[in-house]
């Protein structure tokens, strides 16, 4: 059953891929839905068996790697980590294969569309079911293929051609860092298995092995874990490598819904989280985590405030709560964080698909500024817009309040300058998320109507197809935060037993539950106060003015794009072409020209030519000689016999008297 969780959506794929031209659309659409939701099924099974019986199931599927000392396996490994990204994983997948049913209707492509997506799940479900870090780097390497493929699925779209490429090179720079952590496990463990690595950890802590690099010294865990969290900052889109995420909106809007939600940018948080045995024996590199997460968070929601393309703007949301995420693990805090996770996923799916809706309904319009009184033509999608919208900003009761204001929370219970910092820089991208969640849904649905006349006119809600994902996933926005808190995080819960690891010297001086409640109450008023100036500015835009340098300043993502652009690509760009180019290709090649190089080569080749006469004998002759020469040369050596000097030459001399009769004057 563990082992058919995995196998189902790759089964699915191949079949609706491959067989496409068989089974024609309809069968892939089938196939492949039903094979994830399968998956889904079995995964809630697992999950009662594995998080709520508090098993642990450890599957050695087959050898993989045997070379003396080191050994690899190919195996699946379920504990409540697992278990509770299987739910994650399955049930959003399912959902957006569902809507992409209809949304992706009449589509030439449908079923290499559907292929990409179960694809897509199935390596995703390989990252997470790991039992070692080879395993963990194919399925790490597998969503990025993914994520490449189904960005660029309009491959006749240029914009859609860029910002794949833009994913997948960004996301080199993560993938080197994690293959230079792994060399450098393999080099010092000589073992990959999960099991093996945290075990020795703490010895390897207590050691206190030092490594230099470029002059600069760091003790071993430090190399090790700074290189997995470069790896983590490129998947899960962080500051400085996270130009890559809103680009990737030029895909099908189901497309973001899964990367957004369950797949690719969970991938870098569940890699910390799956690896905080290691990353708590180094608590300096924790400071930097929750610094950089943060700063995401900060950013992010900063940037979010003056977009004006739909799904961007919800880009960046996911940008900012993943840097929720990552400060959250470096707090050490890994349970509210996988909390988070989860809970994320279904509102940020919800989102997403609303948003598609919206598109579909306007005929691929994604500007809001030419949208508005849409809550009139889309009624159902507006509420699941909403919905989705005070979910995300952290509203009272929703999902998102019971896990954004517990990271909050335990931030400021840790009474440390990171902690503090990330409180601060959370409440205020609090605010800033909950001011651009009320201003995306004020331009989209309560202004008045800015688009053509007739767009507006031929506006539909979702069809069944479509309003049902979107029902469910509403539904776990508004309750799944509610039930399983209690589970996943606070006092008394061994949901993760050893699934997790958090040293004593991290634990919270103050449990967040124990928290005076004026300090509680400081995320929730900063959620309030964003929602409503976001309301108030956008009813009332003439009492508000805004300074133009920092609103190109924020609409520019603080100019990140163009400092790549004149610092990194452009240099790249001008040392290919001036010095690769210009130097090498035609200065020192080319230079030579058809008195040269070229008209050399060209004279040895039809030379050349004239040796290949056709007849079978020729060649036979000329392979038996060559083998009665090197077979000569073999014994000689074994016996100790010498010629001298000429030894080396003596086939090319043989060879070269005998090409040199074999002519076409003479073919006989």
């Amino acid at each position: 059953m563990y082992l058919s969780i995995v196998l189902l959506p790759l089964i699915g794929s191949l079949l609706g891929g491959f067989g496409g031209y068989w089974v024609g659309t309809v069968g892939s659409q089938i196939l492949t839905t039903t094979s994830v939701f399968l998956s889904f099924c079995l995964s809630l099974i697992a999950f009662k068996h594995i998080g709520l019986d508090g098993n642990v199931a450890h599957l050695i599927l087959w050898e993989w790697m045997d070379s003396g000392m080191f050994q690899c396996n190919w195996g699946v490994y379920l504990d409540s980590v697992t278990v509770v990204m299987l739910l994650v994983v399955t049930g959003v997948s399912s959902c957006v294969h569902f809507y992409s049913i209809e949304y992706m209707r009449g589509d030439p492509h449908h079923p290499r569309f559907m292929s990409y997506l179960s694809l897509f799940t199935f390596f995703m479900l390989i990252l997470v079911t790991a039992d070692n870090f080879i395993q963990l780097f194919v399925g790490w390497e597998g969503v990025g293929l993914c994520s490449y493929l189904l960005i660029n699925f309009w491959f006749t779209r240029i914009e859609a051609n860029k910002a794949a490429m833009k994913a997948i090179l960004v996301n080199r720079i993560g993938d080197f860092g994690i293959t230079l952590a792994m060399l450098a496990i393999f080099n010092v463990y000589e073992a990959v298995d999960f099991a093996t690595v945290f075990a020795v950890t703490p010895v390897l802590a207590e050691q206190g092995i030092i490594v230099t690099v470029f002059d600069t010294q760091f003790s071993l865990l430090q190399f090790i874990t700074i290189f997995l969290f470069v790896g983590a900052v490129g998947k899960s889109a962080q500051i400085g490598l996270h130009t890559w995420l809103p680009d990737a909106m030029e895909g099908p809007t189901p497309v973001s819904a899964l990367i957004h939600a369950a797949t690719m940018v969970t991938a870098g948080v569940f890699l910390l989280i799956r690896t905080s045995p290691i990353f708590e024996y180094v608590p300096e590199i924790l400071v930097y985590v929750t610094l950089i997460g943060a700063l995401t968070a900060f950013f992010a929601a900063t940037a979010g405030l003056v977009q004006f393309d739909l799904k961007k703007v919800v880009a960046y949301s996911t940008c900012s709560q993943l840097g929720y995420m990552i400060f959250a693990c470096g707090l050490s805090c890994y349970s509210v964080s996988l909390f988070h996770l989860y809970n994320h996923a279904f509102f940020k799916a919800l989102l997403f698909l609303s948003c598609g809706s919206v598109i579909h309904a306007l005929q691929d319009e994604q500007d809001m500024r030419k949208m508005g009184g849409l809550i009139s033509f889309l009624p159902l999608t507006s509420v699941m817009f909403l919905i989705g919208s005070l979910a995300l900003m952290g509203f009272p009761f929703l999902t998102g309040f019971y896990s954004k204001d517990v990271i909050i929370e335990v931030a400021y219970a840790k009474f440390t300058f990171d902690g503090t910092f990330a409180h601060w820089l959370g409440c205020l991208s609090a605010c800033f998320t909950a001011f651009y969640s009320m201003r995306l849904f004020y331009l989209t649905f309560l202004q008045k109507p800015n688009g053509p006349k007739g767009v507006l006119e031929k506006a539909h809600d979702c069809p069944p197809f479509m309003a049902i994902p979107l029902m469910v996933l509403a539904i776990a926005s508004i309750f799944i935060g509610y039930i399983s808190r209690d589970m996943f995080i606070g006092l008394g819960t061994d949901f993760f037993q050893n699934s997790l690891v958090t040293l004593p010297n991290h634990v919270l001086y103050v449990d967040s539950e124990f928290l005076p409640i004026h300090i509680k109450l400081i995320p929730l008023f900063f959620t309030l106060f964003g929602a409503l100036s976001g309301f108030i500015v956008y009813n009332f835009p003439a009492m508000f003015t805004t300074s133009r340098g920092l609103f190109i300043f924020l609409n520019q993502k603080w100019h990140w794009d163009n400092i790549y652009n004149a610092y990194v690509s452009r240099p790249i760009l001008y040392i290919g072409y001036h010095y690769t180019f210009l130097t090498a290709d035609r200065g020192f090649i080319e230079i030579l020209g058809p008195t040269g190089m070229v008209r050399g080569m060209k004279r040895i080749t039809e030379r050349l030519k004239e040796y290949h006469t056709g007849y079978l004998f020729h060649y036979t002759f000329v392979l038996t000689l060559a083998l009665s020469i090197s077979f000569g040369m073999i014994y000689s050596s074994m016996n100790g016999v010498s010629t001298g000097m000429i030894d080396p030459f003596l086939p090319y001399i043989f060879f070269g008297i005998f090409l040199s009769t074999l002519t076409k004057r003479n073919q006989g």
